[in-house]
């Protein structure tokens, strides 16, 4: 190949000789980088392949640095490199320049025009470059930000020095990265002994607001940006090719978060108590060990196996479950903030004990069969005369099921189900009120609660939930009509993350709605719940793409829940679209609030407004307290409950750690028995969870 310079010690007196990189070669040729710096004299080659992977600095790959007598910097590399662009155009030359000092590799249409605004641009700090069997001399660059370029070489020796000098200025500008992170971490943490230091009482104290607002925010954007340095890390390690095996040199030695007095506690089990104006109130993970276990209530019922619930037990339930609470406390807030600021960005809360005064007074076993609210409309989609009109049916049913299972927007977290909790309950819906929402009538204004007093006008429908697992945890539930042949089963596995001054809630599983009638299954996913403002009023809004999907009649829903947008913007959003898949047809589309209004368009041009608020909600049966077992959500949970309505935090704290503490010790129980747990009324199949007895198992 052609070499149009020489380098600096390469003896071939040259105007470019401040450069490590030559000219591109002629048109037509075959794409490379004649690399005036292939010698091993030359300061590039030196830098980035002798020695055996010695540490690269700008100063030692760039030849001519900025700083040097007001000459202009000169990249470390440039030269001409075959790009893939796509499918069509496939491979073409382009000419490439590594900036070494600013860590960005740019690439032009020709050499000609590099003083002009590249064609484009990856950053290299925490980039992966691999070899590739793709294609000769290739080479593939994945940025941070996902973008990848694929390269090509003219030859193998040409491809080794790219991927070398690549390598070398990834690793610098993310050892850099680091060397920032870890004197940020250190300004951090003498933040943090400066407001614990401050004195109990006075003007200025430890627990001021403004003080406490401070540290969580400063801890929860260092951890933010150590969370992203960390992932960074990872990628680098793993290099993106089996085959390769990072040596000693190339170990990225780096920030792995803030290793604080706090965070430790908080690994190691415990977080200190903080006074506040009305409790001490101690924040516990899993205990350390056995001999700090309190004395505990006696053993619940053994797990024997299904109970049978009789209808003629069942009353319409009374309870009152509104959340009247509008906001935090100001000593509350104090516990808050002091939670917050010791934990890291992206945590897994399960293990996390959170504190009783956010608790709503439900199960979240409960909670699932407060979704069925309106099972007039659930019913109802037997009665659609088309797989059309049933899987609309299914979506308008599926959008009007939130409002009320999350009790509108307030920001309240359930009970977390202990293993074994079981919830049972069931609806009875007149038949008169099971018809499709298209051609029902315009139900009245205001909450009704429809009841049918003579039961063979009436649909039975039955509701049973059970916490199967506890780690990971995993809920269940199934409910079914025997009438109408209609049942519903499913898994859910809840995963909340700390998100900095919000909570956020995924819901992992599947559920499946059976029509036996028609044989149709629709398989259905879940939303995302976040919890947003948890410092002042808290409220919940919901985000995320779900699907719902038919195999046998070959249509599907995706339903995105719009979460709200930093500036601006309107709240719990929802929009959806329903397409027949064979002919790509969109039979249906909605849009609205899914706790508020929401329009229906249909493939006829009709279109229909269906607003949440007013929808008539069925109350749920459930048996009275003394005849439900000491498992069952509401039994279990009474005195939690109890406190929680007399306002004694206290008090309900201690009952809720009563109830956790024993639920670990029986699982270290079985583990040292090798005993693991059997559920009541589900069996594991696979991934997921069926009912032990479903009714499409029945006949």
């Amino acid at each position: 190949m052609e070499r149009a310079a020489q380098g600096a010690d390469g003896g071939g007196g040259s105007n470019s000789s401040s450069r490590s990189s030559s000219r591109a070669t002629s048109a037509g040729s075959s794409p490379s980088c004649s690399l005036a710096g292939r010698g091993v004299s030359s300061r590039s080659a030196v830098a980035g392949l002798g020695g055996g992977g010695s540490r690269s600095s700008p100063g030692s790959v760039a030849a001519s640095p900025s700083g040097g007598g007001g000459r202009r910097r000169e990249p470390a590399l440039e030269g001409v490199l075959s790009k893939y662009t796509n499918l069509l155009q496939g491979w073409q030359n382009r000419y490439f320049v590594l900036d070494f000092e600013a860590g960005i590799l740019q690439y032009f249409v020709n050499e000609q025009s590099k003083h002009q605004k590249p064609r484009g641009a990856l950053s290299l700090s925490g980039a992966i470059v691999s070899l590739s069997d793709e294609a000769p001399h290739m080479l593939v660059v994945y940025s941070a930000n996902g973008e990848m370029y694929k390269l090509r070489a003219a030859d193998a020796k040409e491809k080794q020095f790219w991927v070398t000098q690549l390598r070398a200025c990834a690793k610098y500008h993310m050892e850099t990265s680091a060397k920032m992170m870890n004197q940020v971490e250190g300004q951090q943490k003498n933040l943090v002994h400066a407001i614990e230091s401050l004195p109990g009482s006075g003007p200025l104290t430890a627990l001021d607001q403004d003080l406490l607002l401070l540290k969580a925010t400063s801890a929860a954007t260092l951890s933010c940006l150590g969370e992203c340095l960390h992932l960074l890390q990872q990628s680098v390690q793993q290099v993106g090719q089996p085959s390769h095996k990072a040596g000693a040199s190339e170990n990225i030695l780096g920030w792995h978060g803030p290793k604080s007095h706090s965070t430790e506690q908080l690994k190691n089990g415990t977080l200190g108590s903080l006074p506040s104006a009305s409790a001490n109130i101690t924040w516990a993970i899993l205990p350390q060990s056995a001999e700090d276990e309190p004395s505990l209530q006696p053993e619940p019922e053994p797990n024997s196996g299904p109970e049978l619930v009789l209808s003629e037990d069942e009353k319409s339930d009374t309870e009152d479950k509104e959340e009247t609470e509008l906001g935090v406390m100001e000593d509350q807030r104090s516990i808050i903030l002091h939670l917050i600021s010791q934990l890291k960005l992206g945590m897994d809360l399960t293990k996390v004990v959170l504190p009783t005064f956010i608790l709503e007074k439900r199960s979240l076993l409960e909670m699932y069969a407060d979704f069925m609210a309106h099972p007039d409309l659930l019913l109802a989609i037997t009665a659609g005369a088309t797989p059309e009109e049933r899987v609309i049916c299914f979506v308008e049913y599926y959008l009007t099921a939130f409002h009320e299972g999350r009790k509108g927007a307030l920001a309240k977290k359930p009970y977390n189900p202990i293993i074994g909790e079981t919830f049972h309950c069931s609806w009875e819906v007149p038949k008169d009120s099971v018809k499709p929402k298209r051609t029902a009538a315009h139900s009245p204004a205001g909450h009704e609660h429809p009841m049918a007093e003579d039961p063979s006008k009436s649909y039975k429908l039955r509701f049973v939930a059970e916490q199967v697992s506890h780690h990971p945890p995993i809920s269940c539930f199934y409910c079914e009509c025997k009438e109408k042949r209609l049942c519903v089963n499913t898994h859910v596995w809840t995963k909340s993350k700390f998100m900095g001054m919000s909570v956020g809630v995924s819901m992992i599983g599947e559920g499946v709605l059976r029509l036996l009638d028609h044989g149709e299954e629709y398989v259905f996913t879940l939303p995302s719940a976040y919890a947003r403002s948890i410092l002042t009023i808290p409220w919940v809004e919901l985000g995320g793409k779900v699907s719902i999907s038919c195999a046998k009649t070959g249509y599907s829903a995706t339903v995105i829940f719009h979460t709200k947008p930093f500036y601006g913007g309107k709240v719990h959003r929802v929009t959806a679209e329903v397409k027949h898949n064979p002919t790509n047809t969109v039979v249906c589309k909605a849009h609205g609030e899914w706790n508020g209004t929401l329009e229906f368009t249909y493939s006829s041009g009709e279109t229909r407004v269906i607003d949440t608020t007013t929808l008539p909600v069925y109350p749920k049966k459930i048996r009275p307290l003394e005849k439900q077992g000491p498992m069952e959500s509401r039994n279990l949970w009474q005195e939690v409950t109890r406190y929680l309505r007399l306002g004694d935090i206290d008090a309900a704290t201690e009952q809720k750690r009563r109830l956790e503490e024993k639920q670990r010790v029986e699982e270290r129980k079985r583990e040292t028995l090798h005993t693991p747990w059997q559920p009541k009324y589900f069996i594991q199949e696979g991934d997921g969870w069926v009912y032990f007895n479903p009714l499409w198992k029945a006949h």
